[in-house]
């Protein structure tokens, strides 16, 4: 047999698997290696006729990992999921054997889906981002601003001039709007909000206003309402 051949045979599970050269290891600097945990994803029911269980796997990895490895200690766990659990079956091992990064991911996961309304508008304020139906909105930064401006101030009638002090303050004097482009970046804005665009009130003669729908889920910042003293 030469150097790059790999023999296995089922159901006993026997292999000869030529010496490779080890891989370059990176620790972090302060730990060191105690061993590797390997997760197999194999649900009973994917355990054709005739191959081994999963009681014979187990025990011909742990003799495998011995004779590779005399001095090593093992231990095998298996996973247990309530019936019909779905996803891939090696990440639900890794969930039930309390893999850290698999628990961080659900815990994402789990934090995502509180952030979304089952539908109508999610105006997150500490992502900066507008979802319409779950589906997020392609708003400039200008005008996520400008919806952003309305919102911290609901229920209460903003006229364009402080539209454009409060926005545009730290703007150099060319790049500041007139009461037009005020009217123009509003109805861009209308635009993109799509069928919730009335949640952007006018008030003819004044300016504009945000008012609470019951379609809308604010997820607010750490600050408060700049209106509250």
């Amino acid at each position: 047999m030469n150097a790059t051949t790999i023999r296995t045979a089922r159901p006993d599970l026997t292999a000869e698997i030529p010496a490779r050269p080890a891989p370059e290891r990176h620790v972090p600097e302060g730990t060191e290696v105690r061993g590797f945990a390997l997760y197999v994803g194999l649900a009973d029911d994917k355990i054709a006729e005739g191959d081994p269980k999963l009681g014979a796997i187990v025990s011909r990895l742990k003799e495998l990992v011995a004779q590779l490895a005399p001095a090593a200690e093992t231990y095998a766990a298996v996973a247990l999921a309530p019936e019909g659990t779905g996803g891939r079956d090696v990440e639900v091992v890794r969930l039930a054997l309390g893999d850290p990064a698999a628990q961080a991911r659900q815990k994402q996961a789990e934090a995502d889906s509180k952030d979304r309304a089952a539908s109508g508008v999610t105006l997150d304020l500490s992502r900066k981002r507008v979802l319409l139906d779950n589906v997020p909105a392609a708003l400039t930064f200008r005008e996520f601003e400008l919806l952003q401006y309305l919102v911290l101030r609901e229920g209460r009638t903003i006229s364009r001039e402080e539209l454009i002090s409060g926005l545009w303050a730290d703007a150099p004097a060319e790049e500041v709007p007139n009461e037009r482009t005020i009217d123009v970046h509003v109805r861009r804005l209308r635009v993109k909000l799509a069928q919730y665009q009335d949640i952007v009130r006018t008030v003819r003669g004044t300016g504009y206003r945000f008012d609470r729908h019951a379609d809308v889920t604010i997820l607010q910042t750490a600050a408060p309402s700049p209106d509250v003293f």
